[in-house]
């Protein structure tokens, strides 16, 4: 014979166990909990790639215009000429703006000092097959049928670019090396460089450099109808 009460105790420990079986998961709908939660977590990363990589080619943008603004504001401040170089054959990319002192050249003067800016590891200096091809629809019609990556010495006597080191001078202007590294008494020297997170052709971005002003002009290409694309500046 059970104690008074006890019958009691028992039912009520019984609903109890009751409520919680009903109130708690299995271990499969904890699973589908778990699965559903993975999923929608690789589809939210999947959706933010396309957004970082558009950021780190605006960051590598706006580094690379602001590497030449500092040189030619440099050069026109110090009354001296600084270069601006630019390679891609290592990752990551980078520009070294540095002051140039040309022996002799008497009217250079100031304090000097260098730089060098790295572009994001995963965004380079670089022209991706299918971007405009002519120099009709070039970024400022600086145009080479290799379509390099870094595309300077552009001037008036010939040159037809190629070259990835440019010299701003104490006028403003941009000139090349052809008179003395940084003698200031050569030809203007102008170009392109182009920036892109590789095989994105859409991310693609130029800068572009008019020689007899030192003027920087920036770029983004834009689809068009018919599969063909264009550059819109900035």
């Amino acid at each position: 014979m059970l104690p008074a009460g006890a019958g009691e105790m028992t039912m009520r420990i019984e609903r109890q166990q009751k409520k919680e079986r009903a109130s708690g998961f299995s271990l499969l709908e904890m699973s589908i909990v778990v699965a559903l939660g993975l999923t929608a977590s690789v589809f939210a990363v999947m959706s933010l790639v396309p957004v970082m990589q558009e950021q780190h080619v605006v960051n590598a943008y706006n580094t690379t215009i602001s590497a030449m603004r500092r040189a030619r504001d440099n050069a026109v401040a110090q009354r001296t000429s600084y270069s601006v170089t630019f390679q891609n054959a290592t990752v990551p990319n980078t520009i070294v703006v540095a002051p140039v002192l040309p022996t002799g050249a008497g009217q250079f003067q100031g304090e000097q000092s260098s730089a060098t800016y790295q572009l994001p590891p995963d965004v380079q200096f670089v022209a991706i097959s299918g971007l405009p091809a002519t120099k009709a629809t070039a970024p400022d019609n600086y145009f080479n049928s290799s379509l390099l990556a870094i595309d300077l010495g552009y001037t008036a006597n010939g040159g037809t670019g190629g070259a990835s080191t440019v010299y701003f001078c104490p006028d403003g202007s941009a000139q090349d090396s052809e008179d003395g590294t940084g003698n200031c008494s050569g030809s203007w020297d102008g170009g392109v460089v182009y920036i892109a997170f590789p095989g994105q052709l859409l991310t693609s971005r130029a800068v572009t450099l008019w020689g007899g002003t030192g003027h920087i002009h920036g770029w983004r290409v834009y689809p068009q109808s018919g599969g063909t694309y264009v550059w819109v500046r900035n």
